[in-house]
């Protein structure tokens, strides 16, 4: 009889301690669900990166000057840079640019040492192919102009949800006269140059 009851006994404290994780793994969910949704409908809508976001690299051929600076400081050399030197006019000469965004790692370096400012980084984050040989760009598709994701017609350009008013959801048909909670980026500064 004592062996039944210790049965017993063990099966109600297993039971309690079952009770108690699953309150714990709905309390998660339930505090979850009062959350604002962070998922975008990616297609047509996309959020505009921040000023300071790294994307695509924009290539200005004509002020490049050779100097491969932007490979000696590329953690993984990655730049290809192909010059000739010009014997009449004393200078190096561009023949060929290239980077492989498929090895980049977005690190920058290249565009805050060039000399001559002819790398830049772009918002441009949508580089996915299904050949990883398409992600090579040479000089040509470097010095396409970046793609803005405010200057498409077909997708709706979001901010991120931190902009919204407290307490909505939905970044959608918002009413103009609602603020957001605290204040934009902008206006801080605004405020803090005119003290």
């Amino acid at each position: 009889m004592l062996k039944f009851l210790k049965q017993v006994g063990d099966y109600a404290k297993e039971s309690v301690q079952a009770a108690k994780y699953i309150g714990q793994g709905l309390s998660v969910t339930f505090d979850h669900m009062r959350r604002r949704p962070i998922s975008v409908l990616y297609p047509y809508e996309k959020l505009i990166p921040s000023e300071r976001y790294r994307g695509r690299i924009h290539f200005e051929f004509d002020k490049c000057i050779s100097c491969e600076v932007c490979v000696r400081v590329c953690p993984i050399n990655l730049p290809v840079v192909d010059w000739e030197f010009n014997k009449d006019i004393k200078k190096k000469q561009l023949k060929h640019y290239s980077i492989d965004f498929g090895v980049c790692i977005f690190c920058g370096n290249c565009v805050e040492y060039c000399p001559t400012n002819c790398l830049s980084m772009t918002e441009e984050y949508e580089l996915a192919t299904y050949d990883r040989h398409d992600l090579n760009y040479d000089n040509v598709a470097l010095g396409r102009l970046p793609y803005k994701v405010t200057d498409d017609p077909m997708v709706t350009a979001l901010r991120e949800f931190a902009y919204l008013p407290k307490g909505e959801v939905d970044p959608h048909d918002l009413d103009p006269k609602r603020g957001r909670a605290g204040q934009r980026p902008e206006d801080i500064v605004a405020a803090a140059q005119s003290d």
